[in-house]
């Protein structure tokens, strides 16, 4: 295998012909040049050099290889810079996927930070409810995924990194004239002959779940990942719906009202990525301004 820094000894060695002019050039002693040219020779199992007295004159492989020698030295050079930058957070790029109520609330506050701090990152972001941002996770087409589940101690991210960020409480959202809109707080069970409005698959199986274990299957008539769409058709009088804390913070309930469940349901907020894309610092840095924008 030949090493840069034997490429380098030879380039010095042709540059001034005499391995102590080379020496002097790269600051160190004549027997280590000379060690240098034969550990390469050694490595390319054939003569580089043809000493002639005090005189050093290249081979033809010797010439060869002295030519290709300054691309190969620059090239890396710029992949050692590149690779500084990156390490250094002066440059890098993060692919990030969200679901929506994330894109949202989370992730703006995040990325403000992010580009800050470190203002070479680039960070790209997509927009995938869970399971699929997982899925892409998993396939390389993402290196950070924000995703969800409804409750704790699954198994399903057990081959990956997370990092938590806060835990999401559901509110139901009712019309303004409905019956329970002035409420403290209901119960799910008190909502069981309302046509339903669900969101996402996941959402749909947990709001299913929630009101079969209270007793009743509910009637869902409208589906839509879309929360304004649910907070228009819930405000038109089409139905109630559950949607997390985090879809509240950026929807204005035009026409509906909020009101608290009890006993309270939440979901866990989590960033995702890879055992070794963790060690990457622009991923660590975005997972990190992740969590802290959580805990504001």
């Amino acid at each position: 295998m030949i090493e840069p820094r034997h490429l380098r000894v030879l380039r010095a060695v042709a540059a001034t012909g005499s391995f102590s002019a080379a020496a002097r050039e790269l600051g160190c002693t004549q027997p280590a040049v000379s060690q240098q040219m034969k550990a390469l020779e050694a490595s390319t199992g054939t003569p580089l050099l043809v000493r002639t007295g005090r005189e050093m004159r290249l081979t033809q492989a010797g010439e060869a290889l002295v030519r290709h020698a300054a691309g190969i030295l620059a090239g890396l050079t710029a992949a050692e810079e590149e690779v500084a930058a990156i390490a250094g957070l002066r440059a890098g790029r993060v692919r990030l996927v969200s679901f929506s109520s994330g894109s949202s609330t989370l992730v703006p506050t995040a990325l403000a930070a992010l580009r800050a701090a470190h203002p070479g990152t680039r960070v790209s972001l997509v927009e995938a409810e869970p399971p699929r941002s997982e899925e892409m996770l998993r396939e390389g087409d993402c290196d950070v995924a924000l995703a969800f589940r409804y409750g704790t101690g699954g198994t399903e991210w057990a081959d990956l990194v997370v990092r938590p960020l806060l835990s999401d409480r559901l509110t139901v959202l009712v019309p303004e004239g409905h019956r329970l809109a002035d409420a403290g707080s209901v119960s799910i069970a008190d909502l069981s002959g309302e046509s339903w409005i669900a969101g996402c698959p996941r959402c749909r199986r947990q709001l299913v779940a929630v009101c079969e274990a209270s007793g009743f299957t509910p009637r869902i008539d409208f589906a839509t990942d879309d929360y304004p769409a649910v907070v228009g058709l819930v405000g038109a009088g089409l139905g109630v719906a559950v949607l997390p804390g985090l879809a509240l913070e950026s929807v204005l309930p035009k026409g509906a009202r909020t009101v608290a469940v009890e006993p309270p349901v939440h979901r866990e907020i989590v960033a995702l990525t890879l055992p070794d894309l963790a060690q990457v610092p622009a991923v660590a840095a975005t997972l990190d301004q992740l969590v802290e924008a959580a805990a504001r």
